[in-house]
């Protein structure tokens, strides 16, 4: 069992099962919708989750067509997308998850894509906390 929450945790939830691998995307329409260079997400089945609190503040967006992004209305937290094309299934944010999650990145995708300006952390200095 995995429990996340969006950032303000009016949005909280469990996860029942394995968690399949993490999927990386960079592509432009993701960025843009994180705010970040990349996208993580976890494809579970619908059943999987349990929305403990929040459902009132869970705000729907149909992003280009069949494609529904959510994310909390209160603090702005993408929660997951969803396709038309796949029924039952939510892709659901990693960033979500409390920690220790039991998934792994399994691979990336439109990394043809990925913004100029990310160079990843090998080509920039890791620091262990906040500067």
């Amino acid at each position: 069992m995995h429990h996340g929450s969006c950032l303000c945790q009016g949005v909280t939830f469990t996860v029942s099962g394995e968690l399949p691998p993490i999927q990386v995307c960079y592509c432009s329409q993701c960025r843009r919708a994180q705010g970040g260079p990349v996208a993580t997400n976890v494809p579970v089945a619908e059943v999987q989750v349990s929305w403990l609190t929040g459902l009132e503040l869970m705000q729907r967006y149909e992003s280009s067509p069949g494609k529904v992004r959510c994310f909390c209305r209160v603090c702005g937290s993408p929660l997951f997308s969803q396709r038309s094309s796949l029924p039952g299934v939510l892709r659901l944010r990693a960033g979500l998850l409390a920690e220790p999650v039991k998934a792994a990145v399994g691979f990336h995708f439109y990394h043809d894509s990925k913004a100029s300006w990310w160079p990843g952390p090998i080509d920039a200095p890791i620091y262990p906390v906040g500067q």
